[in-house]
C-alpha cells in the first residue's frame, strides 16, 4: 500500500484558510464544489446544457471568433464590447424604510476580466464616475474555468479600489472557491449563502447571496431566508435567474442576477440565439421581470464570455435605485 502524498508548503498555507470557507459554505457544499471545480480542471464535465454541450466535442467559443474575423464583423463586435452602458433602474419596494429612499446599488456582474484586458480601463473609468450607495457582483470574476485565476483577481482588485465601502460579491459558475481569500483581502467580501445588512440609524437593509446554483448547485436559499428577517426588506443576489420561482416562495422583495449575458450575441432587436440555462423562461434572460410578489432583473452581463464581441446587446453596469413604497 503506498504511503499518502506530502502537502506542499503552498497548501498548508491555504488548507487553515479553506477549512474556514468550508464551514462558512457547509461541508456537503464544499465538497461538491470542490469535486465539480476538479472536474472542470480535468475538462470531465462541461458546463453547456443542450446545444452547448456540443462544445464538449468542437470548440465552440474559437469556432464563433473564427468567423467573426473571417467575415470581417470582429472589430464591430468589439467595439460593442467595450461600449459598456450604464443603465439605470427605480424599484419601488413595499418594505423598504423611508431612510433608504433614493438608495442607489450598483451591480456589476460576469466580469471575464481574463477575457480581453482592455475593458479594465473602461470599467475603472465607469465606476470612479458613477454615483452609488452600495454594490454587488453578482459572479463570474474571470472566463477561463481550467487555469489560473490571478489575472481576473488582480484585474478585479482595481475595480474594487473604486467601490463603495458596502460591497459584497456571490460566485458564479467560472469561479473556484480558492478565489475567495483573494477577493476578500481586496476587500470584496464574498456571501457564500450568507447574508449582510446596511445600516441607516435603526433601519436595515438585507443582502442575502447565494452560491452559484446553475453549475455547482452549491446553492441554499433557505439558508439566507432563514438567516435574514422576513420583515425587513431583503435583496437576493443569484448568480443565475434560474432559481427565481424558489426564490418568490420566500418573500425577498428584490432579486439580481447575471449569467446569460442577455444572450451577448443576439438578432436585431435582441433576441438571444444560445441561452446558456436550457428551458429558462424567455423573459428571465434578459431585463427585469416578476415571480409573485418578487420583483427581478437579469443583468445582460458587464463583461464577455468566451469571445469579446457582441451584437444588439449592449454589456452595462447597472443602477439600482430604491424608492420606498
Amino acid at each position: 500500500m503506498g504511503s499518502a502524498r506530502r502537502m506542499t508548503a503552498e497548501e498548508k498555507h491555504r488548507a487553515p484558510i479553506l477549512s474556514a470557507i468550508a464551514a462558512r459554505l457547509g461541508e456537503d457544499r464544499f465538497s461538491k464544489r470542490l469535486m465539480r471545480q476538479s472536474e472542470q480542471r480535468e475538462k470531465m464535465q462541461h458546463q453547456g446544457e443542450g446545444f452547448l454541450k456540443v462544445e464538449c466535442l468542437i470548440p465552440l467559443k474559437s469556432t464563433v471568433l473564427n468567423i467573426l474575423k473571417w467575415t470581417g464583423m470582429f472589430p464591430r463586435g468589439h467595439r460593442n464590447f467595450l461600449d459598456v452602458q450604464v443603465v439605470k433602474q427605480s424599484w419601488t419596494l413595499k418594505k423598504l424604510p423611508r431612510s433608504f429612499d433614493g438608495f442607489r446599488l450598483l451591480q456589476l456582474t460576469d466580469l471575464h476580466l481574463d477575457l480581453d484586458l482592455a475593458l479594465c480601463p473602461v470599467l475603472e473609468a465607469l465606476v470612479a464616475s458613477t454615483p452609488h450607495d452600495a454594490v454587488v457582483v453578482t459572479g463570474d470574476f474571470r472566463n477561463l474555468t481550467n487555469s489560473d485565476f490571478g489575472a481576473a483577481v488582480q484585474a478585479t482588485e482595481k475595480i474594487i479600489a473604486l467601490l463603495a465601502p458596502d460591497r459584497w460579491g456571490t460566485l458564479g459558475n467560472h469561479d473556484f472557491i480558492e478565489q475567495v481569500p483573494a477577493l476578500e483581502r481586496a476587500g470584496l467580501p464574498i456571501l457564500l449563502n450568507e447574508c449582510a445588512t446596511i445600516q441607516r440609524g435603526d433601519d436595515q437593509l438585507w443582502i442575502c447571496g447565494i452560491d452559484d446554483p446553475h453549475f455547482y448547485g452549491t446553492h441554499d436559499i433557505e439558508k439566507v431566508a432563514a438567516a435574514s428577517s422576513r420583515d425587513a426588506c431583503r435583496i437576493l443576489l443569484s448568480h443565475s435567474p434560474e432559481v427565481a420561482e424558489i426564490a418568490a416562495r420566500f418573500d425577498f422583495d428584490l432579486m439580481l442576477s447575471g449569467h446569460t449575458h442577455g444572450g451577448q450575441i443576439c438578432l436585431p432587436g435582441g433576441r438571444a440565439v444560445v441561452v446558456p440555462v436550457l428551458g429558462l423562461s424567455r423573459d428571465l434572460i434578459c431585463g427585469r421581470w416578476q415571480r409573485g410578489n418578487l420583483q427581478g432583473y437579469t443583468s445582460p452581463g458587464t463583461g464577455s464570455c468566451g469571445v469579446p464581441a457582441r451584437f444588439n446587446c449592449p454589456p452595462e453596469i447597472t443602477v439600482h435605485v430604491l424608492n420606498a413604497g
